[in-house]
């Protein structure tokens, strides 16, 4: 008797513009796959984070991306590798994140029949921005979504933004909670941290002027002469190619005159918000801040700009302060107010944060919403 075939494994490529990216926000998405049978593979730049997204059991492509390069050229060589490397690999689904990939990966599964899931993690320097660009994204963006059998948003305002734009059909979307957030992973200390030592602002994040490190060095600057003892450090990594960088030398200026301590980048952040009192996220607009919930998760008070993706964290007074985007007396004012708190206020507020991303931003949610667009 002659034994059917099996059938082949499903594929599920992930793309990304960054193998970090893959490694640091969508570990449980690979893990989620892989149990419920799914080939994955990673679609990124080996940016020496390809052995990491190996050790997560998924399979590792090399594509070559420009993140901030605008180069009409550069970006159709881009769409024939997806279209080329698509073809080859032949994914029962394309996962699509950041705005590349969303953009001229999600064209070239299109084409190819593909069932195609995006991720609007952010909405990118271009579209922020105004001008031939923002109008050029924007109409990449209507072009490349349209087919999109799911498009996930992590904030209702970009969604709402891309509805009305017209580049997706409202059926289409959905709201997740970011990348969601590991709660057993990211707990509280045991113990208030003891007050001895000098209360302490962290900023976590790429060093970006989108991320308002600009602002935060400044409003350090502003409370240096009435606060000499307040510490302002900075944890992240430098060196990005995004048109917003902050270069590492501007960094080390601020360092050298007393105003911020650079701690680096870091593969664990958790002691580091372990020994903070505060986590600064001054940032001009994001999806939903990785930085925010693990933040929230291990219970510390916040303090961030109002705006889309950090308002939907941060509620002023209850979990920590929100001040004006782009204002470094807005943001030294809310961080003076923030040093005036007692600490159990503070305290207060850091358990709010906690509960808030117990009931809200788990990251099963994430991983369910992924696993229902794939069946």
């Amino acid at each position: 008797m002659t034994r059917a075939p099996e059938p082949r494994q499903r594929t599920a490529v992930l793309a990304a513009n960054s193998a970090w990216n893959i490694v640091n926000f969508r570990r449980p998405l690979v893990d989620a796959l892989r149990k419920a049978g799914w080939r994955v593979i990673a679609l990124a730049p080996d940016d020496g984070h390809a052995a990491a997204v190996v050790a997560l059991g998924a399979e590792f492509q090399p594509i070559g991306i420009a993140s901030s390069g605008t180069s009409p050229i550069a970006d159709g060589r881009l769409f024939v590798e997806y279209l080329a490397t698509l073809r080859r690999l032949r994914p029962q689904a394309f996962l699509g994140f950041t705005v590349k990939p969303n953009i001229y990966g999600s064209l070239a599964a299109r084409l190819l029949g593909i069932r195609t899931i995006n991720n609007i993690s952010g909405l990118g320097t271009a579209f922020m921005t105004g001008g031939a660009l923002n109008r050029l994204v924007t109409a990449l963006y209507r072009l490349a979504l349209r087919k999109s059998h799911r498009v996930l948003f992590q904030n209702p305002e970009d969604q709402s933004l891309f509805v009305e734009k017209g580049l997706v059909r409202p059926g289409q979307t959905a709201l997740v909670p970011g990348s969601g957030i590991d709660l057993r992973h990211f707990q509280p200390p045991a113990e208030a941290p003891a007050r001895q030592k000098p209360f302490r602002f962290l900023f976590v994040g790429r060093l970006l002027r989108d991320k308002g490190l600009i602002e935060f060095a400044e409003a350090a600057r502003l409370l240096r002469p009435a606060w000499p003892e307040a510490q302002f450090a900075i944890l992240g990594f430098a060196g990005s190619d995004n048109r917003s960088a902050v270069p590492i030398a501007e960094v080390e200026r601020w360092q050298r005159e007393g105003i911020v301590e650079y701690l680096g980048d870091s593969a664990d952040v958790r002691p580091f918000l372990r020994d903070a009192d505060c986590v600064v996220l001054p940032s001009y607009r994001e999806g939903l801040p990785r930085s925010l919930l693990e933040a929230a998760a291990m219970a510390r008070p916040m303090i961030a700009t109002d705006v889309p993706g950090c308002r939907e964290l941060v509620a002023h007074g209850d979990n920590g302060l929100l001040c004006e985007a782009r204002s470094p007396a807005s943001l030294a004012a809310a961080m003076e107010a923030m040093l005036r708190l007692g600490p159990e206020e503070r305290q207060a507020m850091g358990r709010r944060g906690r509960q808030r991303v117990e009931r809200q931003f788990d990251q099963q949610i994430v991983v369910d919403a992924y696993l229902e667009a794939l069946r």
